[in-house]
């Protein structure tokens, strides 16, 4: 099949994301919030790995906006849609990352979500944020360009069996510049959705650590920045409290628990780093697993590296949270990190 064909092409899903999606739609849950947390977290996901690609090539960011989260919500059309500027995705992207789930785990985690009275934290456990859209939405498109590529693509499914991936329309490939764009067509009972009000909510409990700005651009009135867009664990420990420790544990660690303990401390010297790590309060469902690995996310200077630099013991690799180097270098970075008398209180 060769890009220059212009027709739509209807793919199935994987099997696993068939069964997913049957649950997703067909299953009544007392939280629905947890789709947009989803959304903005993957829209963050794609700045921050704009902006590392964008190290060795700094063409990628060209001279457009700086890197933001946009959510427009849109009453006469009955559609919200996040975007992004980030760093977008080609055909073969979209149906790898859309059509299937490669992370091992997923027949565990559709039999988990049989049980399960609610979903919303094993959502978060297994990475499937971007399907639990379906719980709000009967149709959803995505628009999507690549960062350096001129092929802007469409991906098209209402939650059956598949999905259609088609060039995008001119007017779509002229709006989505690089980045993505996801529409979500929300069922009668999501309209909630498109009120102001409500977006601004979730996006303050969920998503007010996210590094980038998030813009609520309204049917009326001007766009408006509606998060911090702060780096909390490069503040003084002084400035927050209990209830902040909370959010920003649940929205590094996708996670709906109270943490059970915090350890947040800089380290200055030689090397400066701030580390800011949580253990949670509920056990992760695959604790036991000799293949489990740690969720510790590496940013050097604000800039995301890898959620899998594997900086701490194994025994730890329940662990989630941040580790942020001015200076740090990756390949002395575990072993400076496992010495450090200051983690001793968590092994």
């Amino acid at each position: 099949m060769t890009t220059t064909d212009t027709a739509a092409h209807t793919q199935p899903f994987q099997a696993e994301v068939s069964e997913l999606l049957h649950l997703m739609v067909h299953s009544v849950y007392s939280e629905t919030d947890i789709f947009l947390r989803e959304l903005v977290s993957n829209a963050s996901d794609a700045c921050d790995k704009l902006r590392y690609e964008a190290i060795a090539n700094p063409a990628l960011l060209g001279e457009g906006d700086a890197l933001k989260i946009r959510i427009a919500p849109n009453k006469a059309a009955g559609t919200l849609t996040i975007a992004d500027n980030g760093i977008g995705m080609e055909r073969q992207e979209l149906i790898d990352h859309l059509g299937t789930i490669a992370r091992s785990g997923t027949k565990a985690f559709v039999a988990k979500l049989k049980e399960a009275k609610d979903g919303l934290g094993l959502i978060g456990q297994f990475g499937v944020g971007f399907y639990s859209a379906f719980m709000v939405a009967d149709k959803i498109i995505v628009i999507s360009r690549r960062a350096g590529e001129s092929d802007v693509w469409t991906w098209t499914s209402s939650g059956g069996s598949g999905f259609e991936i088609a060039r995008a329309g001119e007017e779509d490939a002229g709006r989505v510049t690089r980045g993505t764009e996801i529409v979500l067509h929300l069922k009668d009972d999501a309209k909630k959705y498109l009120e102001t009000y409500e977006i601004e909510r979730i996006v303050g409990a969920y998503s007010d650590n996210i590094l980038f700005p998030i813009e609520l651009v309204p049917e009326e009135g001007e766009p408006r920045q509606i998060n911090s867009a702060s780096a909390l664990w490069q503040r003084s420990k002084s400035e927050l409290t209990a209830e902040d420790y909370k959010k920003a544990y649940q929205q590094i660690a996708s996670a709906f628990d109270d943490p059970a303990m915090t350890l947040h401390y800089r380290a200055e010297g030689r090397y400066s780093y701030a580390v800011l790590l949580f253990a949670p309060s509920a056990k992760p469902f695959d604790l036991f697993e000799p293949s489990r690995k740690g969720r510790v996310k590496l940013y050097v200077r604000r800039v995301f590296i890898t959620d899998d630099a594997d900086l701490l013991p194994g025994y730890l690799r329940f662990i989630r949270g941040v580790v942020d180097s001015e200076d740090l270098p990756l390949n002395i970075s575990r072993e400076m990190l496992q010495n450090n008398p200051q983690l001793a209180q968590i092994r």
